[in-house]
């Protein structure tokens, strides 16, 4: 199915009506596969989809070759007609696209600059954790900045705590304790950082962007791009809010990049968690 378009009444392509995974994939494994499978699967169970067979989804994974690659799945209704009602027996579609990746390394060791969006994220819960494919609101968060300085973007919802980075999930530490922003009214739940939370007590808790000052390290986070600590965060006019010292290194990148598998470098010794 990779190079068959959808149709133009597919509900994926006029509604949203859908659902995504971007897998890292290295020499034809998937990473956090196990993770990936269970929010797509779980994604159809709420939106009253029939899943992709995993056998069948699992067989993309051997056209990636060698070295690093992203495989993008996006699973819809199927085609449905006019009107918002889902048609009683709508036959699901899946579609799949692969292309070559390089992580951006200087990120993960460096850190990034981020700013604060205008955009508010709209609370719903019956869609929250949910990677679906109606993704506008990230969209026009991403628009609000062209300086390539500024690596990310965080959103708020509209009562004013903090969800997310426009693509990334957010994790802090403060007070000792890692935090990361509750998903259970909007938001995407992210693989990463759900393995994250397999190995290492995470806290979920709503916080506004003035709090996230006194936390003593602050990093943005997905399955792709791994971990990027942040060291500056801006407000929507470029602003200095606060300001962090990144480390050579952490527990929660040494973590990511044992969970990631990338390649290892010469002369690095891989660190790998108990029950990975």
């Amino acid at each position: 199915m990779r190079d068959v378009p959808l149709a133009l009444n597919d509900r994926g392509l006029a509604y949203g009506d859908g659902l995504f995974e971007t897998v890292l994939v290295r020499d034809g494994h998937p990473r956090l596969w196990a993770e990936h499978l269970a929010r797509l699967t779980d994604g159809c169970r709420r939106l009253g989809m029939t899943p992709p067979a995993r056998e069948g989804l699992e067989s993309i994974f051997a056209d990636c070759g060698s070295g690093l690659a992203v495989v993008k799945i996006v699973v819809t209704r199927g085609e449905g007609g006019r009107g918002y009602r889902p048609p009683e027996h709508a036959e699901m579609q899946w579609r799949w696209s692969v292309a070559p990746f390089s992580p951006a390394r200087e990120r993960l060791s460096t850190g990034i600059c981020v700013r604060l969006c205008q955009l508010q994220l709209g609370i719903q819960p019956a869609l929250a954790g949910l990677k679906h494919m109606a993704r506008l609101e990230n969209v026009m968060a991403r628009r609000e900045w062209r300086d390539e300085s500024i690596a990310e973007g965080l959103l708020c919802d509209s009562d004013g705590y903090l969800v997310e980075a426009t693509a990334m999930n957010l994790l802090w530490r403060r007070g000792g304790v890692l935090e990361t922003p509750a998903l259970d009214r909007c938001g995407v739940a992210g693989t990463l950082l759900a393995a994250l939370d397999a190995h290492l007590p995470i806290r979920r808790v709503r916080l506004v962007p003035d709090e996230l000052a006194r936390a003593e390290a602050v990093w943005v986070l997905n399955s792709v791009q791994g971990v990027w600590p942040i060291h500056t965060l801006l407000d929507a006019d470029a602003g200095r809010l606060a300001q962090w010292e990144v480390p050579p290194e952490d527990d929660v990148r040494r973590l990511a990049t044992a969970l990631l598998d990338p390649v290892v470098e010469e002369g690095d010794r891989p660190f790998m968690p108990p029950n990975v």
